[in-house]
């Protein structure tokens, strides 16, 4: 496997992960997506540090802060996600930002 094939995965999955993120109308949905793209960052990461860097390592210990990073990040905005539907019992992102107050 070369550096090409894996900055193409790379670009693949970022690019999928983009058109999710702007057609999903369900935060589920949106999060996916997100996690797509942060997935495609971490390839790129190992890619990199695996045919330019000195140090091989180097890129896997980023991905893998990166990864713990994205975990907390992830967890977060699903327990968000649970409270949203709890309380008004749908996940619509067109219809969390009629719920604004317009004072705000």
């Amino acid at each position: 496997m070369t550096l090409q094939a894996c900055l193409l995965l790379a670009f693949l999955l970022f690019s999928i992960g983009v058109y999710g993120m702007l057609t999903r109308r369900n935060a589920i949905g949106i999060l996916i997506s997100m996690e797509l793209m942060l997935n495609a960052a971490n390839i790129n990461f190992i890619a990199f540090a695996h045919y330019k860097a000195a140090d091989a390592t180097a890129g896997a210990v980023f991905a893998i802060f990166a990864i713990a990073a994205t975990a907390c990040e992830m967890a977060i905005a699903l327990a968000i996600a649970i409270i949203v539907y709890r309380r008004h019992g749908f996940l619509d992102v067109d219809q969390l930002t009629e719920l604004r107050d317009p004072d705000v």
